[in-house]
């Protein structure tokens, strides 16, 4: 499974982003698609993630915020960032779960900055 990630760039803090990610290859199978993330100096963590087209599961830090979305259909996943802060600059990776295997993305550069 080959992922291609797309949207990152430079936000002022209360903007919006879209992330965008789109998965080829072998995708049968795939059950979880999600977005990682990784600031400088700290691991990377879950921000969300979406388990066949129903269940969901978000970072508390980004609740009420950020919104991800997937299309089984066209194997996408998008994240929506909405009134971002400085604190979620990091480097944004999508990841698919596919029959207990783990497949990234090369990740994408969110700065969020005045």
């Amino acid at each position: 499974v080959q992922l291609q990630a797309s949207g990152g760039g430079l936000v002022q803090p209360g903007g919006s982003l879209r992330l965008s990610c789109a998965a080829s290859g072998k995708v049968f199978g795939i059950d979880t698609m999600a977005w990682y993330r990784q600031a400088p100096g700290k691991q990377r963590e879950l921000v969300a993630s979406m388990y066949w087209s129903s269940t969901t599961t978000y970072a508390d830090s980004v609740k009420g915020r950020f919104t991800i979305s997937r299309d089984n259909a066209k194997n996408t996943v998008d994240l929506q960032m909405n009134s971002l802060k400085p604190e979620d600059t990091a480097i944004y990776y999508c990841n698919v779960r596919k029959m207990g295997s783990d497949y990234w993305g090369q990740g994408t550069l969110v700065t969020v900055s005045s």
